[in-house]
């Protein structure tokens, strides 16, 4: 059994989108190494609420790395150094005794600060909701899986639906793109036979969307992978570029 640490955190604290933030460095000193990061934030929140402090405000659901929603940078890196892995399943025997960690939100124009840790990550929702819905009536599940689709499209499509909608390839995109997010949505049904029947419309759409929002646009720097917590291939851009290419003609 590893001994408890103590750990040194660089938070950042910022009231609102309106109001200037600024780091703040608090020390945890019973931090235990079977601890996911997020419970070492609880272990710190609780210590500001018995001091009195407001505590650090930080999204999560599920804890159990699927919503996507404990999206935080720890020394600079979009869900820490773990890689394919989210915040919440990130364990604290991946650092040192002592060790200073910076956490801070996502930091893109398309994501404003709600407080503290969290963000608006609606932009996201929006372009989802800009490729509509799927049209084509498949019946009851049985009916559905009685459509025939190549193994190797199933597949395909299934890597490209594990996106949970992070934002982590944005926060870690030099260009702040949601390319990767955007990409991975067009393409997984894209390869389906449900997807068919809007597909050239979904994807003008959605593209669109992802502009308005203000999201940069991908330069294939691949950050966006290297940070992935569920390992999506930069290979949806180029399959997102060939289906915007394809509409248009």
């Amino acid at each position: 059994m590893q001994p408890n640490m103590k750990l040194n955190l660089k938070v950042w604290r910022q009231a609102d989108a309106q109001q200037t933030g600024q780091f703040v460095t608090y020390s945890v000193a019973n931090a235990e190494p079977d601890m996911s990061f997020l419970e070492l934030l609880d272990v710190l929140n609780e210590q500001l609420i018995q001091a009195g402090q407001v505590p650090v405000e930080f999204d999560h659901d599920c804890r159990e790395g699927i919503c996507g929603s404990c999206n935080v940078m720890i020394n600079g890196q979009a869900h820490g150094p773990q890689s394919q892995t989210a915040v919440c399943q990130l364990y604290l025997r991946h650092f040192v005794d002592g060790q200073t960690l910076v956490v801070e939100p996502w930091r893109a124009r398309a994501f404003p600060v709600i407080k503290d840790l969290v963000v608006d990550r609606s932009a996201l929702d929006r372009i989802i909701i800009a490729g509509g819905y799927i049209s084509v009536h498949t019946g009851a599940a049985p009916d559905a899986n009685a459509t025939l689709v190549p193994k190797s499209d199933a597949d395909e499509a299934f890597a490209y639906a594990a996106c949970i909608g992070c934002g982590a390839c944005v926060a870690a995109c030099p260009n702040a793109s949601a390319s990767l997010f955007t990409a991975a949505k067009v393409s997984h049904l894209a390869m389906l036979p449900q997807g068919q029947p809007e597909r050239q419309a979904r994807v003008q759409q959605m593209t669109d969307q992802m502009a308005a929002e203000g999201f940069g646009d991908c330069s294939n720097h691949g950050e966006c992978e290297a940070v992935c917590p569920k390992g999506i291939s930069i290979e949806a851009i180029a399959q997102m570029r060939r289906e915007y290419l394809g509409a248009w003609l």
